[in-house]
């Protein structure tokens, strides 16, 4: 909890007063002492029917005949999820070939793989970190790539999502750390990105867009696969994680930057965002959120990226409200 407190504080040192900081650390503790709903939705998430050769291969810990896997060759750019829970594992970049008959790759999505001494003593078998679903091995000091990891995966432990069956939503709900943790969590989001958008300056820094003179926002970019959520989905999320009726502030952290906006890609993006805003003006709400045609996502810096994960720890300033 401690170090929780600490980075909320030293969040708040250059947007506020330390004075106000302070007493916004009262609905800090509250938030932490309620948990995280997207944590005890995994625990009962509905898991896909799987065939007799699958459940003997992600169940009981099975491998596939080497070079059998419908993705041992494949070169298409895109996604791998898993099998059983739909969640993203790792990305077609990180794809190489190894020769060993199975599929080979160099990394996993943040977050995604966890390991486990194996049985026999003497390998590590790799597990999707959401559902436990059996994906093979793990091996380092081979040499292959300059990450000197190979993760030795079966292809049937896998589904591939192509680049071009994926779309793309930018939203801005105050700090983006908390804006892309509650995406990362959604079923059907395939990659998350955080940066800078909406303003007139190239390429910023986060010290250029805290200046408050780039006009941009802090923004997170959301890849994701329609057939699993839906864009209005997505924008549900959004409003249900932060507060659209504050102008340019979210919680303890104010200024142009922290603004409540969505930038829309197309004529549809824009029709459903306006539809749930309207939705929500007529329950009441003074929607401050803007919304506003996409143009030029700037990614931020590498530290910013996956904050949460990185931390293993949860928003100060996003807080999960059913709004619809």
């Amino acid at each position: 909890m401690n170090s929780h407190i600490k980075e909320y504080l030293k969040r708040c040192k250059d947007n506020k007063p330390l004075i106000v900081s302070i007493l916004l650390v009262i609905p800090v503790l509250v938030f932490f002492a309620l948990g995280t709903q997207n944590k005890e939705e995994k625990k009962t998430m509905k898991l896909n029917t799987l065939t007799p050769e699958e459940e003997r291969v992600i169940v009981h810990k099975g491998t596939e005949k080497p070079f059998s896997g419908a993705y041992y060759n494949l070169k298409t750019e895109g996604f791998y999820t898993c099998k059983q829970c739909d969640a993203p594992l790792y990305r077609s970049t990180d794809k190489f070939d190894s020769g060993c008959g199975w599929p080979s790759f160099d990394d996993e999505i943040p977050g995604a793989v966890k390991r486990i001494p194996d049985a026999d003593g003497m390998r590590t078998e790799i597990r999707c970190a959401t559902c436990d679903a059996h994906l093979g091995h793990v091996f380092s000091g081979e040499k292959f790539t300059a990450k000197n990891t190979r993760h030795c995966v079966n292809s049937i432990s896998l589904n591939f999502i192509p680049i071009e069956k994926t779309e793309r939503a930018i939203l801005a709900s105050g700090c983006f750390w908390g804006t892309e943790f509650y995406f990362q969590e959604k079923r059907g989001v395939l990659q998350t990105r955080v940066g800078y958008t909406g303003g007139h300056t190239k390429n910023p820094s986060y010290k250029d867009v805290c200046s408050g003179a780039t006009g941009h926002a802090e923004a997170a970019e959301v890849i994701f696969d329609p057939s699993k959520v839906s864009y209005e989905d997505l924008v549900k999320l959004f409003f249900e994680t932060h507060d659209p009726t504050q102008m340019n502030r979210q919680g303890p952290d104010v200024g142009e930057q922290y603004r409540s906006e969505i930038f829309y890609l197309d004529e549809k993006q824009k029709e459903t965002a306006q539809k749930l805003m309207d939705i929500l003006k007529t329950g009441g709400y003074n929607v401050a959120t803007r919304l506003t045609k996409a143009s030029t996502f700037w990614k931020a810096e590498d530290y910013h990226q996956d904050y949460y994960l990185k931390k293993n720890g949860t928003p100060y300033c996003h807080i999960y409200t059913k709004r619809f």
